[in-house]
């Protein structure tokens, strides 16, 4: 009887948690605002980037296998990205001096955004409870338009290969964006 309850009050209090998280932002709506360190301690605002596409891409974890096959397609497709102008951002609630031991364990030439607040995951609806004892952001991607909106979320992504299909899709989005006049 007591398993039971416990179990029961496990559940409602996961339950209870999920209900207060962020939704997502909608597609075409302002991208919500942060302010958080990069793996060098610099502070990086969502204001800086107006006037650029922006890949906004939330992972688990650093250095779990799937989170390094993310980090290392886009950093192995960077100058293809450049060559957009896109700048690519990546989001986790890992402190700075874990981004700074993973990227330069693999080399990564773009910034890492240390959200130990969980604010910013929070806002963007991708904080999620990791087995009741922690919370991680979930894999999500947001391309955020030169305006500050929401251009494309992707949800449930798979590492392997979402590089590509970013770079593919912001393609795709810069070719039917207006001109800015």
């Amino acid at each position: 009887m007591v398993k039971h309850l416990s179990a029961a009050l496990y559940c409602s209090c996961l339950f209870a948690a999920s209900a207060v998280w962020a939704a997502s932002p909608e597609v075409g709506t302002a991208a919500p605002a942060f302010h958080l360190q990069d793996q060098a301690g610099a502070w990086h605002e969502l204001g800086e980037y107006r006037g650029k596409w922006l890949v906004l891409y939330f992972y688990p974890k650093d250095d779990t296998p799937s989170c390094t096959t993310q980090a290392c397609e886009f950093r192995d497709n960077i100058f293809a990205f450049n060559k957009l102008g896109a700048v690519i951002l990546g989001v986790s609630v890992d402190d700075v001096a874990s981004h700074k031991k993973f990227a330069a364990e693999h080399s990564l030439p773009f910034t890492l955004l240390a959200d130990n607040t969980k604010e910013t995951a929070g806002s963007y609806g991708v904080l999620r409870s990791a087995l009741g004892l922690m919370e991680i952001a979930s894999r999500e991607t947001f391309i955020i338009d030169p305006q500050g909106r929401i251009a494309k979320h992707y949800v449930s992504v798979d590492p392997k290969g979402h590089s590509q299909a970013v770079l593919t899709d912001l393609k795709a989005l810069e070719s039917t964006a207006q001109p800015q006049i």
